[in-house]
């Protein structure tokens, strides 16, 4: 099975739920990781939700280096936002699991987020009016059951998932997105 293959794609159910607890961090917990950081450098993501390859878990990777040529991954473990404010902030995202389209999501521009990493320890992450700012609410949004198009009123919701079903249609990959003017 090719990567690619292992990104689960909108509508599945399993990205509308929301995810379990992670209790303890084992080898197995530590190969999904590694296998979650496989697939999104080689979707050049910049961030992946356990659930977005069909696992069940509070875990997330993010790398917002990678694009620059320097990997400098990060694993959350059971991450949790605990302040989420700042002048709100709108960025195009784009999603592994909503291949060839971005959609402008406006969130807070500054995150407070805790999580285990792969070593048991509590890490304190925060990012301001930057992309690892919007990658980190965004990838706890996934664990949480929460999409992109989620955040939208009704009638840009529909808008944007005929966009998706459209590039779909026309064989869109996770990783490729669209950067349309009039969005």
């Amino acid at each position: 099975m090719k990567l690619l293959d292992e990104i689960v794609l909108w509508p599945d159910e399993r990205l509308t739920d929301t995810c379990e607890e992670i209790s303890e961090i084992t080898d197995e917990i530590r190969d999904i990781a590694k296998r979650m950081l496989q697939d999104m450098y080689a979707t050049d993501g910049v961030g992946l939700a356990a659930p977005q390859i069909g696992i069940l878990k509070r875990m997330v990777v993010i790398d917002v280096d990678y694009p620059d040529g320097q990997k400098n991954p990060f694993v959350l473990i059971n991450p949790e936002v605990i302040t989420a404010d700042g002048e709100p902030r709108t960025y195009n995202e784009g999603c592994l699991s909503f291949p060839g389209i971005t959609v402008p999501v406006t969130r807070p521009s500054h995150v407070v987020v805790h999580a285990q990493n792969l070593d048991g320890d509590l890490m304190q992450y925060e990012a301001e009016g930057d992309l690892f700012a919007v990658c980190l609410q965004h990838e706890i949004d996934h664990i949480n059951g929460i999409t992109m198009p989620d955040h939208l009123g009704p009638t840009a919701r529909m808008e944007v998932l005929q966009r998706y079903h459209e590039a779909l249609a026309a064989g869109a990959k996770p990783g490729e997105t669209s950067f349309d003017e009039d969005e």
